[in-house]
This record gives structure tokens, C-alpha cells and sequence, in this order.
């Protein structure tokens, strides 16, 4: 059914956002990310005590290239 769509204002859209009016057959956003973080980086709740007294994170990345999102459909 086709849309009839008035004024659209957009102020920002992030890395991977779609903005999507009226109809539409497939929305394939596509990102990647590499994530590094230490011990207890991630801990989510009330009341967390967290006792990290020597952490070390490793970022060496001796490939140089991961693996890509390539024909992704």
C-alpha cells in the first residue's frame, strides 16, 4: 500500500542508522566494530564492588585485516 508521507525532519542519524519513509522490499544495515575493554568493563547492576588490582587488555591485532561484512544480504 503506498504511503503518503507529510514533512520529515531528521536532526542527526548514527554510524548504521536506516531512515526508512514509505514503502520498502528490505532494510539491510550493515556495521562492524572491534571492541576492547579490561576486566569488569561490562558489569551492569546495583551495588557491584569490583576488585581489579592488575588488568591488562591486549589490542595487538597482528592480522591487520578482520574479517569483513562482504556480501551481506
Amino acid at each position: 500500500m503506498p504511503a503518503i508521507v507529510g514533512i520529515a525532519q531528521v536532526v542527526s542519524l548514527g554510524n548504521s542508522a536506516v531512515f526508512h519513509i514509505g514503502d520498502v522490499y528490505s532494510i539491510n544495515p550493515i556495521s562492524n566494530a572491534k571492541t576492547f575493554s579490561g576486566a569488569g568493563s561490562f558489569n551492569t547492576g546495583d551495588g557491584l564492588t569490583i576488585y581489579n588490582n592488575q588488568s591488562a587488555t591486549n589490542t595487538y591485532d597482528q592480522d591487520g585485516i578482520d574479517q569483513g561484512n562482504y556480501f551481506n544480504a
